[in-house]
C-alpha cells in the first residue's frame, strides 16, 4: 500500500489554545486532583485544578510585570519537575511562546537556541544552569532576565523563581492575564522546539496551538483507557522533548493526574510509590527493564526459570495474533504469571494498563515479551515536526513490530524511494527563520520525514531505516542499519551499537558494553572487578568477544547474507550524552560516533584486507 489516511475525530476552533484547558478544568472541576507532587517531607501531595490555575495566573502576572509581551519567546531550561509544567502554562497564559531547552545542554547549545529564538527571558533550574548562561551572556543581546527555580546556593534563603514572579506580579490584575490568554488564537505559535541535532545546528520547529491541541485531543480519543480522570502518568522523559510535552498537555486536557520524576536514578522507587496507570518511555528504558531483570535472575541462580518465562511470554503474545494460545501454553503462562510476570509489573507500580514507546524501534522480541507479561508497549511514530506521535498502535489494534496506523485526521504516504511522507493538522508550519529548510521539508502539503518505511494492507506502518543513514556497500547493496542494531541491543551485555559499512566491502559494527551489566558479568566469569566500570581492559577478552559474537550471530538471522555483520569491534566505554555520542532521548548521533571512532573503523577494514 502506498498511502493510508484516517478521518478526523476532533475539531479545533479558531480561538482554541493550549492554556484554555487549565482554566476550563478550574471552572468545571475545581476540586479534581490534577497533580501529585513531592512535598518537603518526601511524600506526594495533591494539587487541585483550582490550585494549579491560581498558581499559573500568579506566575503569568509576574511575567507580564517583567515586561514579557504577547508573542515573546521565553526559554525554559530544567529537568522534568512540577515547576516545568507550571512555567510552561504560565508562559502560554501570558500570551508568550515556550522555548524548551534540555537541562543537559552545553553553554554553546544554550546560546544558539536563546539567540536564534530571540528569547527575552529564560527560566533555569540550578546554579550550574545560571553559570552556563553567564558564560555566553555576551552573545545574547535580546535576553533581559534569568529566573532560577531553585534557591541559589549563594543565597539559600532567597525566594525561587515562582515566589519572585508571584511577588513581582502583585500589581498586575488577573484580568490582564485572562485577556492575554483569550487573545491567543489556534494558529498562533505555541512553542519553538529545537530538534535534538544528530547533525548540524538544531532547527526551531514552529508548533502552533492548533498543532498541539489537535494532537492532544486526538490522543485522548485514541487512548480513553489511559487518559481519563481515573488515570495517572508519571513523567520522567525530558519535557524539552515533544513526546513528554505532548503527554503533559494531553493529560491536562483529559484531567489525568500528572506526577514528575526528575532523576531517573529514583525512577523505580517513584513508580512504585506513584503507581501510574500509563507509562511512556523510549525503547532503551524497556531494554534496560528486561535486561536488568534477566541479569538479576541469572545472578540469583534463577536464569533458567526467567528464560523459560520469557520464551513463554513471547509465544503467548505471538499466539494472540493467530487465534489465541492453546491450553498447554495458557497453563505455562498462568504459572509464570505468578512466578515472574507479576513481579515485573509490580516493578513499575503494579497498575500500568499500557505503556507507549517512541523515539526509536523497540524490536519484535521485546514487544512480544512485554505484551506477553501483561504490560503492552504500544509503539508509535512521530517527530518534533508532527507535534509528537502521528502513528500509533492501540490496545484494540496492535501489530507488534509496527508503529501502528495513522492518527485520525492524518495521512501517511510512501514515496517512490521509500521515504515516509506525512500530512495533517498536527504537522508543523515550518522552521523558525529558515524558509529554505521549510521548503525542502514540506512540498505540496506533505512533510518529508527522512525516514524509510512501508505500509501493510491494513495501514500499519513499519519503519525500516533513515534515508540519510541508509548504508550502501562498495558492492552496491543497500542496508538499513536499524534492523541489526535493534537485535544487537536486545542482548543484556550490549549498551549501544552502530552498524557501519558505507562504501566498504562488508557490513561491520561498533559495540559498547552496558556498564550496569558489566560488573555482574565480570564476577560470573572470574574477571577482575575492582573499580573497573568500563570494558577498556576487556575489549580483546576471548570470553567477552565470544558473547558479543553470539549476539551478532543472532542479529544476523534477521537479514540476508549480504547484509550480515561480518566483523565487530568492542569499544572501551559506553556512549553518553556528556560524551556527545547520544541525544537526551538516547538516540545515537551516528555522525559523531563515526568521526570519533574513525581509527577503530579503519582498523576493522585494514585488518580484514590484510587477512584477505
Amino acid at each position: 500500500m502506498r498511502e493510508y489516511s484516517v478521518p478526523a475525530v476532533v475539531s479545533v476552533g479558531a480561538e482554541d489554545n493550549l492554556a484554555a484547558a487549565v482554566f476550563d478544568n478550574a471552572s468545571a472541576h475545581p476540586d479534581v486532583t490534577l497533580f501529585r507532587r513531592r512535598d518537603a517531607s518526601g511524600g506526594w501531595s495533591e494539587v487541585s485544578a483550582a490550585e494549579f490555575a491560581t498558581q499559573v495566573v500568579n506566575v503569568a502576572r509576574g511575567l507580564v510585570a517583567a515586561g514579557v509581551q504577547a508573542g515573546d519567546r521565553v526559554a525554559l531550561l530544567s529537568r522534568t519537575r512540577f515547576e516545568w509544567t507550571l512555567f510552561d502554562y504560565a508562559i502560554l497564559a501570558a500570551g508568550a511562546v515556550t522555548v524548551p531547552i534540555y537541562e543537559t545542554s552545553s553553554p554553546d547549545q544554550i546560546a544558539w537556541i536563546v539567540s536564534d529564538s530571540g528569547a527575552v527571558g529564560i527560566v533555569v533550574e540550578t546554579d550550574e544552569h545560571v553559570a552556563s548562561v553567564d558564560k555566553v551572556r555576551d552573545q545574547l543581546d535580546g535576553l533581559r532576565t534569568v529566573w532560577q527555580i531553585e534557591a541559589s546556593g549563594a543565597s539559600p534563603d532567597a525566594p525561587g523563581a515562582v515566589e519572585q514572579l508571584t511577588g513581582l506580579g502583585s500589581n498586575i490584575s488577573e484580568e490582564e492575564v485572562h485577556a492575554r490568554r483569550n487573545a491567543v488564537a489556534a494558529d498562533d505559535l505555541a512553542t519553538l522546539i529545537y530538534t535534538s541535532g544528530t547533525t548540524g545546528r538544531p532547527k526551531g520547529c514552529e508548533l502552533t496551538h492548533r498543532n498541539l491541541v489537535t494532537e492532544c485531543r486526538t490522543v485522548g480519543r485514541i487512548f480513553p483507557e489511559l487518559l481519563s480522570e481515573d488515570g495517572s502518568v508519571l513523567l520522567f522523559l525530558p519535557l524539552a522533548h515533544v513526546f513528554g510535552k505532548a503527554i503533559q498537555c494531553a493529560a491536562m486536557i483529559n484531567r489525568t493526574v500528572i506526577g514528575h520524576s526528575p532523576d531517573v536514578k529514583n525512577l523505580l522507587p517513584d513508580l512504585g510509590e506513584f503507581q501510574p496507570t500509563f507509562l511512556l518511555a523510549v525503547p532503551r528504558v524497556f531494554e534496560k527493564v528486561y535486561n536488568g531483570a534477566r541479569l538479576k535472575a541469572h545472578g540469583e541462580g534463577k536464569g533458567k526459570i526467567f528464560d523459560a518465562a520469557a520464551d513463554t511470554a513471547i509465544a503467548y503474545s505471538r499466539a494472540l495474533d493467530s487465534g489465541g494460545a492453546n491450553l498447554l501454553l495458557k497453563a505455562r503462562h498462568a504459572l509464570f504469571d505468578k512466578l515472574v510476570y507479576g513481579k515485573l509489573r509490580a516493578a513499575v507500580g503494579g497498575k500500568v494498563v499500557a505503556a507507549v514507546s517512541g523515539s526509536a524501534p523497540l524490536g519484535d522480541r521485546l514487544g512480544h515479551f512485554f505484551r506477553g507479561i501483561g504490560l503492552p508497549v504500544l509503539e508509535g511514530y512521530g517527530l518534533t515536526e508532527t507535534s509528537a506521535g502521528i502513528t500509533i498502535n492501540t490496545l484494540d489494534a496492535q501489530r507488534v513490530g509496527s508503529v501502528g496506523r495513522p492518527f485520525p485526521g492524518t495521512a501517511v504516504r510512501i514515496a517512490d524511494d521509500g521515504e515516509i511522507l506525512l500530512s495533517g493538522d498536527i504537522v508543523f508550519r515550518g522552521y523558525w527563520h529558515n524558509e529554505k529548510a521549510t521548503g525542502e521539508a514540506i512540498t505540496d502539503g506533505w512533510f518529508h520525514s527522512g525516514d524509510i518505511g512501508e505500509l501493510d494492507d491494513a495501514g500499519f506502518l513499519k519503519i525500516t531505516g533513515r534515508k540519510k543513514e541508509l548504508i550502501v556497500t562498495a558492492g552496491g547493496k543497500n542496508v538499513a542499519p536499524a534492523v541489526l542494531e535493534d537485535r544487537l541491543r536486545a542482548h543484556p551485555l550490549v549498551g549501544q551499537c552502530i552498524v557501519i559499512g558505507d562504501q566498504k566491502p562488508f557490513i561491520a559494527a561498533l559495540v559498547t558494553i552496558d556498564p550496569e551489566a558489566l560488573p555482574g558479568w565480570r564476577e560470573r566469569n572470574g574477571k577482575p572487578v575492582g573499580e573497573a566500570s568500563s570494558a577498556a581492559d576487556l575489549i580483546d577478552d576471548p570470553e567477552l568477544r565470544g558473547e558479543i559474537a553470539a549476539a551478532v550471530e543472532e542479529a544476523n538471522q534477521a537479514v540476508s547474507r549480504a547484509e550480515q555483520i561480518r566483523k565487530f569491534r568492542i569499544l572501551p566505554g559506553d556512549f553518553t550524552e556528556a560524551g556527545g555520542e547520544i541525544t537526551p532521548t538516547l538516540k545515537v548521533k551516528r555522525n559523531v560516533v563515526v568521526d570519533k571512532y574513525s581509527d577503530d573503523i579503519e582498523a576493522i577494514y585494514d585488518n580484514a584486507s590484510q587477512k584477505g
